[in-house]
């Protein structure tokens, strides 16, 4: 029986990433009539795309009310997309870090997940009543009111970053845009394999766990958030050993930004969702991950290989620590 979900599992992940390479192939077909520079692509069309499969899965979780699916899936893929993604960009090729980056996209990622933190466990985190919740217990909640919040910061992001992108366009060679019909099938048959990969992986994930004895909770921090993010790692390792590291820190810092105010967000709309204390500790160290890699970003405004080797380690860390607590 397990055999046939592992198989499930594997056959999902499948989908999500050939679906989010259609839909990202697709619309960047879209937006190159824009003549937009590649970091405002990777913090745009490519993030969106490849955290397509995070937003399938985790929706899907918040309708079938596997709310630690849900809210671990979107901390797990943010903690392997800084720490593992950029890490291993980084050994590849030196990744330097442009002002805005530093000014705007860094502090809006702490930021953003300083809301969602102090916004769902506020009251716990005043109380003090999180340090003696068991694991599984229920210490946090994110609300409509919360979730509508982190809606509107992403859609006034989005729309900074597109004025800005046509205030200062980048002059390029002529560009060949593939045919409409093409566009139009790529986004179509892309989006379908995300919905169905996304179902796949929740409805297979929940069974191993069972099986297991695995929380939600761990299943969505590592099997679930790993695979979801396979897509940004096949990106941006790309776009790193071709020397686009534009393109490969954009997209991880926009994945991480649509992931934390656009999925978070969504699901607490579609249906609020409850956190446990195991979550809360994921949380803090997120915070604490993304003040240490904008720490390496400001150090001569790159990322270098020895930091992108500090990164990885941090991450193997993370993933013992969640795994044996």
């Amino acid at each position: 029986m397990i055999a046939l979900q592992i198989l499930i599992l594997i056959a999902g992940f499948a989908a999500l990433i050939k679906g989010a390479d259609w839909f990202v192939d697709g619309s960047a077909a879209l937006a190159k009539k824009f003549h937009v520079s590649g970091l405002i692509i990777g913090l745009t069309i490519v993030a969106l795309g490849t955290s397509a499969p995070e937003l399938a899965v985790s929706s899907i979780a918040a309708i079938e009310g596997s709310n630690e699916i849900a809210f671990s899936n979107v901390v797990g893929s943010n903690i392997f997309n800084l720490l593992c993604v950029l890490g291993m960009c980084a050994v590849i090729h030196q990744v330097p870090v442009e002002p805005g980056i530093i000014k705007r996209d860094f502090p809006l990622t702490v930021g953003a997940t300083l809301l969602v933190v102090f916004g769902t466990f506020f009251r716990a985190l005043t109380s003090g009543s999180w340090i003696h919740a068991a694991m599984h217990d229920t210490v946090g909640f994110i609300g409509r009111p919360l979730s509508l919040a982190l809606l509107v910061l992403f859609i006034i992001y989005i729309v900074y970053l597109i004025i800005d992108a046509r205030k200062h366009p980048t002059e390029e060679d002529e560009i060949v845009v593939p045919p409409a019909w093409k566009i139009a099938l790529l986004i179509l048959v892309g989006i379908a394999l995300i919905v169905a990969g996304g179902q796949a992986v929740v409805y297979s994930a929940k069974e191993i766990a069972r099986a297991c004895g695995m929380t939600e909770t761990l299943i969505g921090l590592t099997v679930i958030s790993v695979g979801t993010s396979l897509p940004e790692l096949v990106t941006s390792v790309v776009a790193a050993r071709k020397g686009e590291t534009e393109l490969a820190i954009g997209n991880v810092l926009g994945s991480n930004i649509f992931n934390i105010l656009m999925i978070t967000g969504a699901c607490g709309v579609i249906r609020p969702v409850t956190v446990n204390a195991a979550c809360l500790w994921d949380m803090l160290i997120l915070i604490a991950i993304s003040v240490i890699v904008y720490v390496f970003a400001r150090t001569g405004r790159k990322v270098d290989r020895k930091e992108g080797l500090v990164m990885l380690a941090l991450y193997i860390a993370e993933m013992v620590f969640a795994i044996l607590r």
